[in-house]
């Protein structure tokens, strides 16, 4: 089997000073994972790196750069899972820790458990010997300019909703194993403990190897309402392509609850997508030693691994 590895960062509005940030972490971060995947590597450690160099990039709405909630506050979510056993790990409501795709790991190997959350996360954390780091040091220029304009009394909260949200990755490697990692500071001025999709297994992400894996961004609440990763994969099994299964359940999502996102798929033959039903999402993917990326609807831009590093 042929490695390949796609990555999103993010489904919703990107602004035009952003969008070469967007793209070259994007690209990075595919780059990165696929270069363990060239190397022989597992695709469950080829998305961990995918997903960790968009935490700690500042562009994207996950680790370094997540959004606040309405106290001021980093709460992070993020989902890994490994399509060979359908093991998965999990972790929500997180502070204080710069990349929760790690965190989310080591509970799936190291925990009988899928998710902790907030306070046991935090202890796990601790006894895993996972550094914690002021919670400021997440806390990007950007982020607290968009939660203070937030609090103005003629804000409009749904405005802020269409920004980007979520980082992930999803992989098949040299043996045909699956995987996928989603991440995220969730929604701006969020409730405090709010939890979106992107820590449910079947919403914000889903990997098995009999099928492909998916990860999610986009409105949470939607996602969750219909359980999206889960639904494309139930598409894919019924003998739809990876577009096709990605638009058939992202419609379903607009027309039956009005939830806008975006989606990357990657089937246990190697077949690849990456759709969404909002503006923009960044994404990148690495197939056959050829790198594609874009943002707009239509947008995809080759050149092979070579001229990119």
């Amino acid at each position: 089997m042929k490695p390949v590895i796609v990555v999103h960062g993010g489904a919703g509005r990107i602004f035009k000073d952003r969008e070469e940030g967007a793209r070259s972490g994007v690209t990075r971060a595919a780059l990165k994972g696929y270069s363990i995947l060239k190397e022989g590597g597992n695709a469950l450690d080829a998305v961990e790196e995918a997903v960790t160099s968009m935490e700690d990039d500042p562009h994207f709405n996950a680790g370094y750069g997540s959004v606040l909630n309405e106290k001021g506050e980093v709460e992070m979510d993020a989902i890994i899972m490994d399509g060979k056993n359908l093991a998965s790990g999990a972790v929500s409501a997180v502070k204080c820790i710069a990349n929760p795709i790690k965190l989310a790991r080591l509970v799936m190997e190291k925990t009988e458990h899928m998710l902790l959350t907030d306070h046991g996360a935090s202890l796990f954390a601790k006894a895993m010997g996972v550094p914690e780091i002021p919670g400021e040091k997440l806390i990007s220029e950007r982020s607290r300019e968009r939660w203070s304009k937030n609090l103005e009394p003629d804000s409009n909260p749904h405005e802020f909703k269409k920004d980007p949200g979520t980082v992930g990755a999803v992989a098949i490697d040299n043996e045909g194993n699956v995987a996928c990692a989603t991440s995220t500071g969730g929604l701006t001025n969020k409730l405090v403990g709010r939890v979106g999709d992107s820590a449910c297994i079947g919403s914000g992400g889903y990997a098995d190897n009999h099928v492909g894996a998916i990860s999610t961004t986009g409105h949470g609440e939607s996602m969750m309402k219909v359980v999206l990763a889960r639904l494309i994969l139930y598409h894919m099994e019924q003998g739809m392509s990876p577009v096709d299964a990605a638009d058939t359940a992202l419609n379903y999502m607009k027309t039956r609850v009005g939830g806008l996102g975006g989606v990357i798929v990657v089937s246990n033959s190697g077949g690849w997508a990456a759709r969404f039903s909002t503006k923009q999402m960044s994404w990148a993917t690495v197939k056959d030693d050829q790198l594609q990326y874009g943002i707009y609807t239509g947008e995809i831009h080759t050149s092979s691994v070579i001229e990119s590093k």
